[in-house]
C-alpha cells in the first residue's frame, strides 16, 4: 500500500449517532491549528478543528460568517485546496469522532495547559456563543491572577484581546498598573526572549506576520523541531519569491518525502513552477518506473508543464506517453500534449497518430457540433500536416451546407460511430428519395450498430420491399 491509500482524502465522520462519508476538499492551517472543509455525501459542508494533529470540534456549517477562526483561517493561513497532492499528508486520521459538545470544555481543561485552552477556545466562535467563549476565558484569566500567577493571565489576556478586541474590560486590564512590567517585556525583548517564557504566544506572532524576514525564520526554526508537516507548508507558500528556493530541493524533498511519495513530490514541485528534472536526480528513473507500471497519465502529469526544458534523451518517454494516454485525458491536456508532439521529431510522427486523432474525433463528436470540433483539433495539423482524419472533418462541416449530399455526410458520421447524427442524415435522404432503398439499408445499419435489434429488422423489412419494388418495377 503506498502513502496516497494510506493518507486519502476521503474521510469518515462520527457526528454523534451518524456516521458520514466525504471528500476533504481543501484545509487551512494556522500555527498549530488547522480547519478542515469535508463535503459530504449529502453535499453538506463540514467543518473540522484540529490543534497540532487532535480533532478539537467540528460540525455542520451552512456557511462560514467574516470575523470567524475558520474565515480567518482560510483567507490569511496557508490554505491546501483538492486536487494537492500533498492535501491527504494533512489529514491525521481517516476517522474521526466529533468530541460531545456539552462535555467539551471539561475534556479541554484535563488534556491541555490552561493557556492552549484559551488558544483553542478562540478557534470555535463558528460553534459556540461567542459570549460565552470569553465567559471560559475570563474565568482561567481571573483562576491566573487570584493565584498570583500574573504573567500567565497576562498571556491569557493578550489572547482575549486578539479575539475580542473591541472589549473595553480587557483593554483597560492589559494598561492596568498590575500588569505594567508584563507590558514592558512583550513589547521591548526579543522574540527569543519571549519565547523562553511563552512559546505559544511567539509561534501565533511569527505564524500571523510570517511574511517578514525576522519572524519568518523564528517561524522555521520552530517548525523544525516539529515532526509535521507544517515545516514544507511554510516553504511551498513563499518559495517560489524566495531566491534559494532551487537551493532548499535537496533539504525539503528530505522532509516532503516523510509525507508524500516521490511521484507526488514531483507533483508539488511543478505546481511552485521547480522543474523536477532538473532539481531532482532519480526524476527520470521514477518517471520510467510509472511507465513500467502503466501509470501513463500520472507521469503526463509530471512531465508535461517542463516539456520546453527537457533534452532529446526524453523523446522515447513522450512518445510512450502519448501512445499509451487515454484519449480522454489528452484531450482534457489537449495544449500541453500539442507542446510534446512540437517536441518530438517528425520521424517519430507515425500512423499511430492518425489512429489517436481519430479517438479525438470520435469522443469530441459526442459532446460538441461539427464546428466546433474542427476548431478544437485544428491546433494538431500544425504539429502533424495532412492529417486525414482532419480532411474528412473539414469535408463533413463544408457538406452541413449541401442537402444534396446527406448520404455523404451520413458515412462520415457512421465512420465516426457518430450513429444517431448518421441517422437523421439517412432520414433526410430517404425523405427525400421514399423509393430508394439506399438510405434505409443504411438505417437498418445503424440501429444494428446502436444494438436496437428491433428497428434495424423493421427498416431491414421496409428495404427488402423497396428493393423488391424495384426488381418488380
Amino acid at each position: 500500500m503506498d502513502k496516497k491509500e494510506m493518507m486519502p482524502t476521503k474521510i469518515s465522520i462520527k457526528d454523534k449517532k451518524h456516521m458520514l462519508k466525504g471528500e476533504v476538499i481543501r484545509s487551512a492551517v494556522f500555527s498549530r491549528s488547522k480547519v478542515m472543509e469535508v463535503i459530504t455525501e449529502d453535499h453538506e459542508s463540514y467543518y473540522l478543528i484540529f490543534y497540532k494533529q487532535s480533532l478539537i470540534f467540528g460540525g455542520k456549517l451552512d456557511h462560514v460568517e467574516e470575523g470567524t477562526f475558520i474565515h480567518k483561517a482560510i483567507h490569511e493561513g496557508i490554505l491546501i485546496e483538492s486536487p494537492h497532492p500533498i492535501l491527504s499528508a494533512l489529514i491525521p486520521h481517516v476517522n474521526v469522532t466529533i468530541p460531545n459538545k456539552s462535555n467539551l470544555f471539561s475534556h479541554l481543561e484535563l488534556h491541555y495547559s490552561p493557556q492552549e485552552m484559551v488558544y483553542i477556545l478562540t478557534t470555535l466562535d463558528s460553534f459556540f456563543e461567542k459570549e460565552l467563549l470569553i465567559k471560559t476565558i475570563d474565568k482561567i484569566f481571573f483562576h491566573f491572577r487570584r493565584n498570583g500567577k500574573f504573567m500567565k493571565s497576562y498571556q491569557v489576556l493578550q489572547m482575549l484581546d486578539a479575539f475580542a478586541p473591541d472589549l473595553k474590560s480587557v483593554q483597560e486590564r492589559l494598561v492596568s498598573q498590575e500588569f505594567s512590567s508584563y507590558h514592558h517585556f512583550y513589547h521591548s525583548s526579543s522574540l527569543p526572549e519571549i519565547q523562553a517564557k511563552d512559546p505559544l504566544f511567539v509561534e501565533l506572532h511569527c505564524f500571523k506576520n510570517r511574511s517578514n524576514a525576522n519572524e519568518r525564520i523564528v517561524l522555521e526554526e520552530i517548525l523544525s523541531k516539529d515532526d509535521s508537516v507544517d515545516e514544507l507548508l511554510l516553504w511551498l507558500e513563499t518559495s517560489d519569491k524566495l531566491q534559494t528556493a532551487n537551493n532548499s530541493i535537496e533539504k525539503y524533498t528530505g522532509i516532503a518525502l516523510r509525507f508524500v511519495t516521490m511521484e507526488e513530490w514531483m507533483l508539488i514541485l511543478g505546481k511552485i513552477n521547480v522543474n523536477p528534472f532538473q532539481a531532482l536526480p532519480d526524476s527520470k528513473a521514477m518517471i520510467q518506473k510509472m511507465l513500467q507500471t502503466g501509470r501513463y497519465e500520472q507521469a503526463a502529469l509530471c512531465l508535461l508543464n517542463f516539456i520546453d526544458g527537457l533534452p532529446a534523451s526524453y523523446n522515447a518517454i513522450l512518445l510512450t506517453i502519448w501512445e499509451h494516454s487515454d484519449p480522454k485525458f489528452v484531450l482534457d491536456h489537449f495544449d500541453d500534449f500539442i507542446k510534446l508532439l512540437q517536441h518530438l521529431p517528425n520521424s517519430e510522427k507515425t500512423k499511430q497518430f492518425e489512429q489517436k486523432v481519430f479517438q479525438f474525433a470520435e469522443i469530441l463528436l459526442k459532446e460538441h457540433d461539427l464546428k466546433t470540433v474542427y476548431e478544437k483539433l485544428l491546433p494538431i495539423t500544425k504539429v502533424i500536416p495532412n492529417l486525414e482524419v482532419i480532411r474528412k472533418i473539414r469535408e463533413m462541416v463544408k457538406l452541413l451546407e449541401d442537402p444534396d449530399r446527406m448520404m455523404e455526410l451520413g458515412d462520415y458520421y457512421a465512420e465516426f460511430k457518430q450513429f444517431d447524427q448518421a441517422i437523421d442524415c439517412f432520414f433526410w435522404e430517404m425523405e427525400m428519395q421514399p423509393e430508394n432503398p439506399s438510405p434505409v439499408r443504411k438505417i437498418s445499419k445503424m440501429y444494428q450498430s446502436k444494438g436496437m435489434v428491433k428497428e434495424a429488422s423493421a427498416y431491414q423489412k421496409i428495404f427488402a420491399q423497396l428493393k423488391s419494388n424495384q426488381e418488380t418495377g
